[in-house]
């Protein structure tokens, strides 16, 4: 498969943090690998339940937040569009933009805010187990 250049550079753009690699011989963009959250939790998966992923792309308008919460199974996060504020309490904030990548915090209280001047699209992943919740209101 051949990428034109304005393929590449949208690419580009979307990983400036992520390092090109090779997948199988084809080209792929690394968003993510690690096993810790942003706040340098170890990851821990639901030791009970049948395994289960839910994925789903949340979107906030401009200065729209959303509660205050903490994660119950590891939570992979990709910023598709925008910027996104996370105010994570005695542990500080922390902005977000497009094409940055992280596993969000599982037992640190938190809550995001669109800063941005554009609705923030958000790809979160919530790799638990059937009965575990992904959000958890505080």
């Amino acid at each position: 498969m051949k990428l034109r250049p304005l393929a590449i550079g949208g690419l580009l753009l979307l990983g400036l943090a992520a390092a090109p690699v090779l997948a199988d011989g084809y080209p792929a963009l690394s968003l993510f690998s690690g096993s810790t959250t942003v706040m340098d939790e170890e990851i821990s998966y639901p030791v009970t339940g049948k395994a289960h992923v839910n994925a789903m792309i949340v979107t906030l308008a401009p200065g729209e937040k959303t509660v205050v919460h903490k994660h119950g199974v590891p939570t992979f996060i990709y910023i598709l569009e925008g910027e996104v504020t996370v105010d994570y309490q005695d542990h500080g904030k922390r902005t977000y933009h497009q094409g940055e990548s992280f596993l969000e915090a599982m037992d640190v209280a938190h809550a995001g805010m669109n800063t941005g001047t554009v609705p923030v699209k958000i790809l979160a992943v919530y790799m638990g187990a059937d009965g575990a919740k992904d959000v958890v209101k505080q």
